[in-house]
């Protein structure tokens, strides 16, 4: 698939090391001054570590149990804590130009993950500010307020160019965040496509092939006009 500016790469259900090998060959490539290109896929379940996260103390089990469930850790380069990927869950890397403009990059991925979201009959998603990632409306928990969020956010660049992305959970088993304290905030409840239109009494299913078109859709919507400019390596700083 190809959207006017980059590529669309759907790639199925890959392992993580699979994935993240593809990844960096992508990444070379578009530094190299290739053509953009976003990758959709699944992943077997797997925790990953951000830079903020080495010690993996935001994992509340073993090392021995997660092998027990064949769930394998890795330390990954994107910002953010710890974050699970597994079955159901849409990730979706962009391997973009990014610069220095990390920050709007980032509010740019918040907004493709709210317009899919939207599209796919969720139209409380939003971004919440001083968070990374979407969320939906707050609901109590035990007698709790909890936020909802459905979508995590984090990002490596290097050479101006981003690696990693996002993880939304479409039927995501919700059950696996229990393994730990899903990017490090203790207020905050994972929640899924499937269990919003569980809770809300939707007439939907959640589909991942539903999914992957809105997302793919709502990136060649809000990026339509980026600037896809890959700045010089050769300049001052770069």
């Amino acid at each position: 698939m190809t959207a006017s500016a980059f590529d669309i790469l759907d790639l199925g259900t890959l392992p993580y090391p699979e994935a993240w090998a593809l990844q960096k060959r992508h990444h070379e490539r578009v530094a190299g001054g290739g053509r953009p290109t976003l990758l959709l896929v699944e992943h077997p379940a797997v925790l990953t570590l951000g830079r903020k996260a080495r010690e993996g103390d935001n994992i509340v089990v073993t090392r021995a149990y997660l092998a027990a469930q064949d769930i394998e850790v890795f330390e990954v380069e994107r910002g953010g804590d710890v974050t699970y990927h597994g079955p159901g869950q849409l990730v979706a890397y962009a391997i973009f130009p990014v610069g220095r403009r990390v920050r709007d990059f980032l509010r740019l991925l918040e907004q493709s993950v709210v317009t899919a979201l939207d599209t796919l009959g969720l139209p409380d998603a939003r971004p919440n500010p001083g968070y990374a990632g979407v969320y939906v409306q707050g609901r109590e928990v035990g007698g709790l307020p909890r936020h909802q969020k459905l979508a995590s956010i984090g990002v490596a660049v290097k050479r101006h160019v981003a690696l990693h992305g996002i993880g939304m959970n479409v039927t995501t088993n919700l059950d696996h965040f229990d393994l730990i304290v899903p990017c490090g905030l203790t207020d905050t409840q994972m929640t899924s496509v499937a269990r919003e239109y569980e809770l809300r009494g939707l007439p939907r299913t959640a589909t991942m092939p539903e999914a992957k078109a809105a997302l793919a859709g709502a990136f060649t919507t809000t990026f339509d006009t980026y600037d896809w400019t890959l700045p010089d390596l050769t300049a001052a700083g770069g």
